[in-house]
């Protein structure tokens, strides 16, 4: 069902589905009291959670300000770009959900970066053969359109409040009066990451006695504040087409291995809004963007949870972890097969979330032994073993506004501080290594996820907005960076939420576990001595997690042990963001 708005009828439908469900262990935390009891009062914000303190504050000055949660989200991706640079940025794109409280609607926008017209299968082959990874990242090769900015500013036209040229002041004063080193951030400037020790990063991360600088130093960006400046007088426009645009192409044009991005490509540049695709959850309607990001193989996930009774067990059970794990092996299987952008491969999104498909995934979990094989989904198209690699440099945020309006925004520029290119101040996504570097299957044929001359790569981003079945209501929010363990992140957040009925922060706490292909990999020391022993009694021998760590981000509106609703919010512990109100 991929729609913009949960109709009577479909939620009709979604009820139904839903009350066959099994009993909710996190019903003191459901989002409606249910029938004969006190109704719920509509979610209303501020509230903000991002992963920067002076971000959470942007945010909430505009909203404070009278502004609504589109325009915090243009603000907080400002301030985000210049203290958060390694995670995302005006160079970047994002995946971005929008409720709006008084139609009850979603929007998806869609502001993933495209590959240039010259862009071929074999972008990044040499010599015959697929370029080395980190080569390939620090080549011109790697960076797409940036998307962020033109999305925020078609969404921002259809929900601001504000004028879009009051939105970059905070950004703006931050890069000219500087701003102060975070830890993390410090901890990826000393970094022996490529991206970090590129020539625009040295220059750029280089104090004047010939440091790096540290935690706790200030760091200031001219250029930056130039070009919010700029981007604040003339729209987002300014960002495709002249002199902004222009810096763009030549950083992608230098050596080694220059790109072929053009003015052309960028003046050309659309970002999409989609229908939301959503799906029944016992009481809730789980709503996420559709392919090219992976939202699906999140539904397919909390689909198959209904038929693992192990889940039920709650967090201090092996059993239960063995579960979520053999859950993912499923869902990545499909997920690296047949998910990649819409307008370039026919993508089975009804057959992945077909009931009785989720229900025969769903029972091969406890067998299994090994890496999992996709299955045949009705109306997918068996492609090719996909190539794909998703490394670091991504970031959520959550807002509501004082109407109860609510962004979800998950926004890159894909690995740690992108291609390590710059211009106008602010890095370069190398998001088009996003795609499979294995263009084609054993007999020839397509990967779904083959690079292709304005194709978008395919995106585990994921923001997620849950709703109440039963008026469509906002219940929350929720997202997380991670490369491709965004999906076991995001699954974690809701099943230890809406299914273990934890606090939120204590959700977004809980261990990681990623569980894609034959390894498992996870927080190792948060598991307890019993739970890892369990686990590997069962075949599950974890291993420390070698992917980006979370960020999960987010918020349910709950009732409080006094009566009253409010945000229980959270802002996970291996970040250092904040969840506020105020």
């Amino acid at each position: 069902m991929q729609i913009k708005r949960l109709r009577p009828f479909a939620l009709a439908v979604l009820m139904v589905a839903s009350a066959c469900a099994s009993a909710d262990p996190g019903a003191n935390h459901r989002p409606s009291a249910g029938q004969g009891a006190a109704p719920r009062p509509q979610a209303t914000g501020p509230f903000v959670a991002a992963a920067n303190p002076l971000a959470v504050q942007a945010g909430l000055d505009v909203l404070n300000r009278g502004g609504s949660a589109v325009d915090a989200a243009v603000a907080v991706q400002a301030v985000l770009g210049l203290v958060e640079p390694q995670s995302s940025g005006l160079g970047g794109g994002a995946f971005m959900m929008v409720y709006e409280a008084r139609t009850r609607e979603i929007t998806a926008y869609d502001g993933r970066e495209t590959a240039p017209v010259a862009a071929t299968p074999e972008l990044f082959y040499e010599n015959g053969k697929p370029l080395p990874f980190v080569d390939a990242v620090l080549s011109g090769r790697s960076t797409g359109v940036p998307g962020a900015v033109a999305m925020l500013g078609v969404a921002q036209k259809a929900h601001g409040k504000l004028a879009w040229s009051d939105l970059f002041g905070e950004a703006e004063r931050l890069a000219r009066d500087g701003f102060v080193v975070s830890p993390r951030l410090a901890g990826m400037i000393a970094s022996n990451a490529p991206q970090a020790r590129t020539t625009a990063a040295t220059r750029y991360f280089t104090k004047a006695d010939g440091s790096r600088y540290v935690a706790g130093d200030v760091l200031k960006n001219p250029a930056y504040a130039d070009t919010v400046a700029t981007l604040a007088r003339d729209g987002a426009g300014a960002l495709y087409s002249g002199p902004i645009a222009e810096a763009i192409v030549e950083a992608v044009h230098e050596g080694p291995r220059p790109g072929a991005l053009t003015l052309a490509d960028l003046a050309a540049y659309k970002p999409i809004e989609r229908g939301a695709l959503c799906r029944p959850f016992r009481v809730y309607v789980l709503c996420v963007p559709p392919p090219p990001s992976s939202g699906v193989a999140v539904l397919q996930l909390m689909e198959m949870a209904e038929h693992a009774p192990d889940l039920a067990e709650g967090p201090n059970s092996a059993a239960a972890w063995v579960a979520f794990a053999q859950l993912q092996r499923l869902m990545y299987a499909d997920r690296d097969r047949y998910v990649g952008d819409p307008a370039f491969v026919g993508v089975p999104v009804q057959g992945l979330l077909d009931e009785t498909y989720t229900a025969e995934r769903a029972a091969l979990a406890p067998g299994l032994t090994g890496a999992a094989t996709a299955g045949s989904p009705p109306g997918g198209v068996f492609m090719g073993p996909d190539a794909t690699r998703e490394p670091a440099g991504t970031s959520h945020f959550v807002i509501v506004d004082a109407e109860g309006n609510a962004v979800s925004m998950t926004t890159t520029v894909e690995s740690l501080f992108g291609s390590g290119r710059m211009a106008g101040g602010f890095f370069l996504n190398n998001q088009l290594t996003d795609f499979s570097f294995t263009p084609t299957r054993p007999d020839g044929g397509p990967a779904a996820n083959a690079v292709a001359a304005g194709k978008r790569p395919r995106s585990s981003m994921s923001p997620l907005i849950i709703l109440d079945a039963t008026d469509e209501r906002l219940v929350g929010a929720m997202g997380s960076p991670g490369g491709s363990s965004i999906l076991a992140y995001n699954a974690k957040g809701l099943i230890g939420t809406l299914i273990w009925g934890l606090p939120v922060q204590a959700a977004f706490d809980l261990p990681n576990l990623v569980a894609k292909g034959p390894g498992f990999g996870a927080d190792t020391e948060r598991f307890s001595p019993a739970l890892r022993d369990g686990m590997a009694a069962a075949g599950i021998v974890i291993q420390p997690n070698a992917s980006e760590n979370s960020g999960l981000h987010g918020a349910l509106w709950r009732r409080g042990a006094d009566g009253r609703w409010g945000w229980d919010g959270g802002a996970d512990d291996r970040r250092e963001g904040q969840a506020r109100t105020r």
